[in-house]
């Protein structure tokens, strides 16, 4: 790996782990901050590997604009029909996981439900403004390119996949709801779900190479967060789910791989 592109995730963690540390443990431990202010934080923290991107950029990019970057990230296609399935995939996954478990433990599938601390419209204001809109030109549009450029589409989508989980390691521990033995399952899921996303991020880029596709997929994904009240067995079952859907994805790669080479070969 390139040492720009290694010195560009490190300090993304860094700064990400540095910032939650200090700015929200400082907010919540010393000030008490109320919800909404922690909240504000947070999500101004997800926006450490843009910010990194940003401050670096002459470094990370040489002999490339901020505004070519940004224009070559949003410079594909969009089609509305690949972007609604790209989206009802990532949030079938979380409403299949509910509906699975609701029945495991035999419970309504409404129960597991809640309209959250704060109203709709500010939920989804924060859902779009942190991970979706604030990780992405990082992680998919700088550093997705660059390891599809490297490697195999799955060997690329699962180490994009083990960067990522690991930058949220930090919140593993002091934004967690799951302590002791419970917190294997549950970083085991964010490996493995966050890896998923990737193949999905990944699959449909590589035919519109447009970053809002990594922001829709990532925006499906948190925005249901807000409202669900699930145990640790949500994420055991969500992680089964995403490794069916790296299955079909990886066969559907194969599959058009294999044409593409029979293609050439009648050529």
């Amino acid at each position: 790996m390139d040492t720009r592109i290694k010195r560009y995730v490190l300090l993304s963690y860094l700064v990400f782990w540095i910032m939650v540390i200090g700015i929200c443990g400082t907010a919540s431990m010393v000030f008490h901050c109320p919800p909404v202010v922690m909240r504000i934080l947070s999500n101004i923290c997800a926006w450490s590997p843009t910010l990194v991107l940003l401050a670096g950029f002459k470094y990370f990019s040489p002999n490339k604009s901020i505004r070519s970057f940004y224009k070559k990230a949003f410079g594909g296609k969009v089609s509305f029909f690949c972007l609604g399935v790209a989206g009802a995939i990532t949030a079938a996954a979380t409403l299949l996981s509910v509906f699975i478990l609701s029945i495991i433990e035999n419970s309504t599938f409404n129960s597991y439900w809640s309209l959250g601390t704060y109203p709709f419209w500010a939920s989804f204001l924060f859902s779009i403004t942190t991970g979706p809109t604030g990780e992405e030109s990082g992680w998919r549009g700088y550093l997705r390119p660059y390891l599809n450029s490297k490697y195999s589409f799955f060997k690329a989508s699962v180490i994009q996949g083990v960067i990522w989980a690991f930058w949220h390691a930090v919140l593993w521990f002091v934004d967690s709801d799951f302590m002791g033995i419970e917190m294997l399952p549950y970083i085991i899921s964010n490996v493995m779900v966050m890896t998923g996303l990737c193949f999905i991020m990944n699959y449909f880029m590589e035919e519109h190479d447009n970053l809002i596709y990594g922001i829709v997929v990532h925006f499906c994904f948190n925005f249901l967060y807000c409202f669900l009240k699930v145990n640790i067995w949500f994420y055991v079952i969500l992680s089964i789910i995403y490794i069916f859907i790296i299955g079909l994805i990886c066969l559907t790669e194969n599959k058009k791989n294999s044409k593409i080479f029979n293609i050439d070969y009648r050529i």
